[in-house]
């Protein structure tokens, strides 16, 4: 069992031998993906990070620009396949029940997308919005 006193993790015996979350989180996870469907494995990751965070009671905010807007269509999701990786289209739907996703203002724009083209409950920012999420006080930034 190996014991940590940062505030963010407890334990990190998964039972298993191996290593896993045990505690509370208390930080935001802020996670950026650039890639779509032309690089699964990028964007796979990304969503299995966001939706792992979200099962583990992180705050998760979720952004998709470039490619990665797809994802937000109804549909697109369930068609991204990757073998040996969780359903896309499952992920994404933790992401939704539990977190925030985005879709990037200007690459909305440039594919024609309007809010009412994604799923519920997806919002459409830009960098300001994300500034303003990535610097505030106990927040992880990642970019996949």
């Amino acid at each position: 069992m190996v014991k940590t006193t940062c505030s963010t993790l407890v334990s990190l015996e998964d039972g298993y031998g191996g290593f896993g979350y045990g505690g509370v989180m208390s930080r935001t996870l802020v996670i950026k993906l650039t890639a779509g469907a032309e690089e699964p494995e990028r964007a796979n990751q990304a969503f299995t990070v966001a939706a792992t965070a979200v099962a583990a009671g992180a705050t998760v905010s979720l952004w998709l620009t470039g490619e990665a807007v797809w994802f937000a269509v109804p549909g697109r999701a369930e068609a991204f396949e990757l073998p040996h990786a969780a359903p896309l289209a499952d992920l994404l739907t933790a992401v939704l029940e539990g977190g925030q996703l985005t879709v990037c203002t200007q690459c909305a724009k440039r594919r024609d997308l309007a809010e009412s083209d994604l799923r519920p409950g997806t919002r459409i920012a830009g960098a300001p919005a994300f500034t303003e999420e990535i610097l505030t006080e106990d927040t992880q930034a990642i970019v996949y």
